[in-house]
């Protein structure tokens, strides 16, 4: 069985051993020392420290070596602090669940509770090993979306860019030379260089009331305080808000899966699971669901009146329920919603990126058309010797 710890009860644990490349953990001067901005550790240190440990532990090595050899090899520097503190607090008589709960902006919350739980029922190779898959499939999801919005994001920028220039540097100059030759221009022409007044003349209004729009936004959604209705608002976007609904029933069915495989009772599970979505709409309503469970509510009935989840997850919540099932009929659940998430967010992008292409296409051959099309008018209407 892979335990945690091998310390007799009552005993002084012994001096921490000095290895060989270990990073000393003795305070530095100022101006020696490393500072991190926003999450110092990123998920892919998680998932690799997840999954070497499980192998350790797998291969019989007590969890305090495994910690020390995990440390060593990783290229996180804040990740190391890390692991030699997870260390140190296990050597001093702590679980590991219990050391790794001192850093939750390293390990999120349903890590810790099936870290916890995995420790009672001496299956911690095996739930580290789950943990380090399911982070593994959530940080491709991430990348998926990134890789599938860079291009044409990049393109929307691009064109952007391109239409402030020609406004404020190039077309001002056309309509110097279209005014000293005195000629009735196009609509298309006219329409270009009143935009282009419009920009040159009035820029500063128009800074003044992009900014004046952010800092109401951050005043009224941003912060801890605007967070539900941040999330609220993202839900109701068009096209998005469904594809970020899908995201947190899929992480909630898979998270909660987990957890209930991993022996963690089912309310704490619930708790857990609903901290993962990240979205407060989800965390408010499964709060009432796991109050409704306290009553003896069971799951399906307070999940199916939260209204949260479509008509296949309740289905499965409430076959699993009534035969025991739960964590097979959850994984079942998370593995087609992933698969219907990705299904979706392939059509979106495929639908995106032509989008932004056909409009930037259409902005440059408006001004295209509006020049060549003053030129030929300009054309017409000198006359020759004049």
């Amino acid at each position: 069985m892979t335990g945690t710890m091998t310390q007799p009860p009552g005993m002084v644990p012994p001096a921490p051993p000095r290895h060989e490349g270990a990073r000393q953990s003795n305070k530095k001067p100022f101006y020696k020392r490393e500072f991190y901005i926003g999450r110092a550790v990123d998920a892919e240190e998680v998932m690799n420290f997840s999954r070497q440990a499980a192998s350790f532990l797998r291969a019989g090595i007590p969890i305090l070596d495994a910690l020390a050899i995990v440390g060593e090899e990783s290229a996180s520097k804040k990740m190391v602090e890390v692991l030699e503190e997870i260390r140190a607090r296990v050597r001093g008589g702590e679980s590991l669940g219990d050391a790794i709960a001192v850093h939750p902006k390293v390990f999120p919350g349903y890590y810790i509770a099936m870290v916890r739980s995995a420790e009672l029922t001496g299956q911690l190779d095996e739930v580290l090993d789950q943990l380090s898959g399911y982070m593994e499939r959530d940080i491709a999801a991430r990348r998926q979306v990134k890789s599938a919005l860079t291009y044409p994001m990049v393109v929307m920028g691009l064109a952007i860019v391109a239409v402030i220039v020609m406004a404020t540097f190039i077309l001002p100059k056309f309509k110097s030379l279209y005014e000293t030759l005195d000629a009735d221009l196009p609509l298309p022409t006219r329409m270009l260089l009143g935009f282009t007044d419009f920009i040159t003349n009035w820029w500063p209004v128009i800074l003044g009331t992009i900014a004046a729009i952010f800092l109401i936004g951050v005043a009224v959604i941003g912060g801890k305080q605007g967070k539900g209705r941040r999330d609220r608002l993202k839900l109701r976007l068009p096209a998005i808000g469904a594809l970020l609904h899908l995201v947190a029933v899929e992480r909630f069915c898979r998270v909660l899966a987990a957890l209930v495989n991993a022996g963690v009772s089912l309310p704490d599970a619930v708790q857990v699971s609903a901290d993962s979505t990240n979205n407060r709409v989800f965390q408010e309503k499964l709060r009432i669901v796991r109050e409704a469970m306290m009553r003896g509510e069971g799951l399906a009935r307070p999940v199916t009146a939260s209204e949260l989840f479509p008509a296949a997850a309740r289905q499965m919540i409430r076959v699993g329920e009534a035969t025991g099932t739960l964590d097979q009929q959850l994984k079942t659940a998370a593995l087609f919603y992933e698969r219907e998430l990705t299904y979706r967010l392939k059509k979106a992008t495929d639908l995106f990126e032509p989008a932004v292409i056909i409009g930037v296409g259409c902005t440059v051959g408006f001004v295209a058309v509006a020049q060549v099309s003053a030129m030929y008018s300009v054309f017409k209407q000198v006359k020759p010797g004049s």
